[in-house]
């Protein structure tokens, strides 16, 4: 059975369950010498990514619901996070391998 964190978080599950995942990818990044690459990468990948995740919000693809319910230009602040936490995790596996 998977826990149900989000009893425990509420409405802040999203936020926490990316600080925990951020925290993994910086630390596989810091250990791999590679903070900067990734940085630029995510720099790079990020407008595609901004784009891309407004529009599937917008048309209904999916929607958010233990999330704190502040919006950065017109998505919500995890998601701003999470198209930064998901391609460090992938470069800081990557790094290490």
């Amino acid at each position: 059975m998977i826990p149900d964190i989000g009893a425990a978080f509420g409405e802040y599950t999203y936020l926490a369950t990316e600080v925990v995942w951020g925290a993994v990818a910086f630390a596989l990044l810091y250990r791999a010498g590679a903070l900067a690459r990734a940085a630029r990468t995510i720099v790079v990948l990020y407008p595609i990514a901004y784009v891309w995740d407004w529009y599937t919000l917008h048309i209904g693809v999916f929607s958010i619901q233990l999330r704190t319910g502040i919006d950065v230009l017109g998505i919500p602040l995890e998601e701003h996070i999470f198209m930064v936490v998901v391609p460090a995790l992938v470069l800081g596996i990557h790094e290490n391998l």
